[in-house]
């Protein structure tokens, strides 16, 4: 079902530019009184500490339009009481308010007419009453000209609960959550023009928009209103980097305020979206589970996609708490402060969801909690003080909120993966440890783990034997005797990837007369706005290669069925572990192989054909009831060659996604023309959650057996090229900022360069490529050219492998742009 994109109000893509790449850097912080009394001097507080954080956001050059500030409270009951009353009704509950904040296109008086009956429509179809429209008075002389030229017509939608013995405060926060995604549904399907609610909430009210923190309150005339009291409140100050600012991109969101970055944003997207056709919850009517898809709303920053999938874990019965911890976890296995319940949370979850992985200082509410976090490197600030008389308050900047040190009885700041709340309801403040355990305390999470994990035991290292046709199928395959000596020979020698300098300036793969290999298309991704790159070998403790293979059920219900899974410590699969797994005997750890193999004769249509065969084998296996799928390449012979591996693996991927089924199957890519590290990282990062690289081992025994490895044994040897492969793996996330392996798998985190958009739409879909270039037709050609070629030069001489050229300048080599003629002719 459709939703409005929220960057809507950006320029198109265009050249190099696109919306999907907007970031912000942000202040951000939350105040409270832990007694939970509602005042306006807490609202005075808040707003006063986004004035502070002025240095935090950014002006355009008229130095009047903001990128956005904003202030998320309580229901301001008192405030609004006094405008039901005008409408001609009586609120008769504290907690029968709900309100709903509506950005309603400016010029377009029908439109907005349309979404108003909309609106009502669904209210009174939900058995709630609509009390009327508002108008929010606002102050619009204050805005600079571009925030002026964007901004919205605001107005509140008031909604009564007619029955609270009928509908509970949980309830009716639901009803409420759902009628806002069914307007969003009906009216993008009206094609009405695009709108955003910034919230719909009988507990939570947002006041936001393209300002700076100190236009807030001129802005908001109801921020000036006395009555206007709240006993909580997060603030937010945002500095878009080298973005377009807009109203809806301005935080708080429904129940988030973020200051950082997400960077396994895509990853993040990628696999919400694989799991809303498995959702289902006792508290949902099948028939409203459409109106949760797209679980992301398109167009959204970091932090709004990080708020959809929060609001969602926490409306639908976890609570804010327990979905923070899910979705942004602690280092657990480093800390040795956690008790084991604490641990067996954090491990269960690991099965269940990928972490959200900053650098990432968080604070959110749900209007009777206000909480604030940092993911598991603590990057951002996190500064807190409380007061003699209750106040708590938490901002990313020192000296906020001008707090009279003699008043001050505590102040400290967040460590990493630390979290602290305030919980207003039993007028509480919630410290770090008391909060993961009680959390940890709810569910039998150590049992389920005990019973349903498994991990994968170590088999007896064996190396495979010397087929005796190996030369061949290292020609078919792209391999050179440069790449065997630059490579992978110092990868099993020294337990890690080789290094070089000087760069790289061979020739684009699209560029070159070779046939190169497909995973040279791709370039990986790096942060690029405010993170600094994490150091893999400082970092260890928080980072980890593990990944787990098998079924992953709803993620709105918990039980011991999520974690019947089979969990590896490395992605490398060796010669004996790859049987070990394939040949499990459990129910939910049936597997099956299928053959990329096609036959050279059948050329282009051949290739093709093969490709939509895989997937709709795929897709009927996993329907079958097969939760491990491994894809091979085994068997290559003169008449019949591969698929290149990354293409499989990717199609297969998105294939089950459009399915609805890629929840329910974890892929095994059992791989030849998989070797050094960037080609782990293509695979892993396009769905792949495990490799298995059969001719690495294949080539390994040969030269063990050549006497090419004197001190290593087979443990040895399979120990090393794994490790080499981790650390380049940790290393190539660390310049993404991501720490766990679980949240670079499926993350796409590459740019494709010289592939075309038919490719890329069809079997890479969402992953950027600027300039075009190849497509289908194309990669089978240079695939089967690459095999021929392989095949020729084997039959010539059936034991060198020819040097490539590729790291060092060959005469007959590839292409570079320094070459020897080109200095002679400078020196000339």
């Amino acid at each position: 079902m459709p939703r409005f994109p929220l960057n809507h109000a950006m320029p198109r893509p265009q050249g190099l530019y696109h919306p999907s790449q907007e970031h912000d850097a942000c202040g951000v912080g939350i105040v409270a009184d832990i007694q939970g009394r509602r005042t306006r001097s807490i609202l005075d507080r808040a707003l006063s500490c986004v004035c502070q954080l002025a240095h935090r956001g950014a002006l355009d050059a008229d130095a009047k339009s903001g990128d956005g500030a904003g202030v998320l409270t309580q229901i301001p009951t008192k405030l609004l009481r006094r405008e039901v009353e005008k409408l001609g009704h009586q609120l008769y509950g504290e907690g029968d308010l709900g309100v709903g904040f509506f950005f309603l296109p400016p010029q377009d008086k029908y439109a907005q007419a349309h979404i108003r009956r909309i609106a009502e429509e669904v209210i009174t179809r939900r058995g709630l009453v609509s009390l009327g429209w508002r108008v929010v008075p606002v102050n619009p002389r204050i805005l600079g000209e571009k925030a002026s030229l964007s901004a919205p017509r605001i107005e509140q939608l008031l909604v009564a609960r007619p029955d609270a013995k009928k509908l509970s405060d949980d309830a009716f926060e639901m009803t409420l959550f759902l009628a806002r995604n069914e307007i969003e549904h009906r009216c993008a399907t009206d094609r009405t023009p695009p709108f955003y609610i910034p919230s719909f909430s009988s507990r939570t009210i947002v006041y936001k928009g393209m300002l700076t923190g100190t236009q807030l309150k001129s802005f908001y005339l109801d921020l000036q209103d006395p009555a206007y009291e709240t006993a909580l409140a997060v603030f937010h100050q945002r500095y878009s980097t080298n973005t377009f600012p807009t109203w809806p991109l301005a935080h708080p969101f429904r129940m988030v305020a973020h200051n950082g970055e997400i960077n396994t944003l895509r990853g993040n997207r990628n696999w919400v979206h694989a799991r809303e056709a498995d959702l289902s919850h006792p508290g949902l009517d099948p028939a409203d589970l459409p109106l949760l898809h797209p679980i992301i709303q398109p167009g959204g920053s970091d932090s709004s996609s990080l708020d959809n999938a929060f609001e969602l874990l926490s409306i639908s019965g976890r609570g804010p708490l327990h979905a923070m911890l899910m979705l942004v976890p602690s280092a657990y296995r480093s800390e040795d402060s956690f008790s084991p319940d604490v641990r067996a949370f954090y491990e269960y979850h690991e099965c269940l969801n990928e972490p959200w992985d900053g650098p990432a200082a968080l604070a959110f509410s749900d209007g009777k909690i206000v909480a604030a976090c940092l993911d598991r490197n603590g990057l951002r600030p996190a500064r807190y003080k409380i007061t003699k008389d209750g106040l708590f308050l938490m901002g990313s900047e020192v000296g906020i909120g001008n707090i009279p040190e003699k008043s001050v009885i505590e102040k400290g700041r967040l460590a990493p993966g630390e979290i602290i709340a305030v919980d207003t309801i039993h007028k509480k403040l919630l410290r770090d440890a008391d909060i993961k355990k009680f959390i940890a305390s709810e569910k039998p999470y150590g049992q389920w783990v005990k019973d349903g994990l498994q991990t994968l035991s170590s088999p007896t290292p064996q190396l495979p034997p010397v087929p005796p046709d190996l030369t061949s199928t290292l020609l078919s395959f792209g391999y050179s005797e440069e790449e065997l000596k630059v490579v992978l020979l110092p990868m099993i020698q020294k337990s890690e990837e080789a290094t070089g300098s000087m760069g790289d300036d061979a020739a684009l793969a699209v560029f070159s007369r070779r046939a190169r290999l497909f995973y040279q298309y791709f370039r990986q991704l790096f942060a690029q706005v405010t993170n600094p790159p994490i150091d893999p070998i400082r970092e260890k403790l928080v980072m980890s290669t593990a990944v787990y293979l098998g079924i992953r059920p709803n993620w709105l219900t918990d039980g011991p069925e999520h974690v019947q899974l089979l969990r590896l410590d490395s992605p490398v699969i060796s010669p004996a572990e790859l049987p070990a797994i394939l040949s499990r005997k459990e129910s939910h750890l049936r597997s099956k192989t299928i053959s990329v193999l096609f036959p050279v004769s059948g050329g282009v249509d051949a290739f093709q054909k093969r490709l939509r065969q895989i997937n709709e084998e795929a897709t009927a296996a996993v329907q079958a009831g097969i939760s491990i799928l491994c894809l091979s390449d085994r068997g290559t012979t003169a008449e019949e060659t591969s698929l290149p591996m990354l293409l499989a693996v990717s199609s297969v991927h998105h294939s089950l996604i459009r399915a609805g089924l890629r929840m329910r199957t974890s892929l095994i890519a059992d791989t030849a023309d998989c070797r050094d590290v960037h080609h782990f990282a293509c695979l892993i990062s396009f769905g792949a959650s495990a490799v298995s690289p059969y001719l690495v081992w294949e080539l390994a025994a040969r030269w063990q057996a050549e006497g090419a490895l004197p001190d290593l044994d087979t443990t040895k040897i399979i120990s090393a090229y794994r490790q080499a492969v981790d650390k380049g793996l940790l290393k190539i996330m660390s310049k993404m900022g991501i720490c766990m392996l679980s949240s670079y798998h499926g993350s796409q985190l590459f740019e494709a360069v010289g592939i075309g958009p038919t490719l890329i739409q069809e079997h890479f879909t969402g992953t950027p490529s600027q300039v075009g270039g190849i497509e289908c037709a194309q990669l089978a050609d240079e695939t089967i050219r690459r095999h021929t070629e392989g095949y020729a030069a084997a039959g010539a001489s059936t034991e060198r492998l020819p040097d490539a050229g590729v790291y060092r300048w060959r005469r007959d080599g590839e292409t570079h742009a320094i070459t020897p003629p080109a200095i002679q002719a400078l020196q000339a």
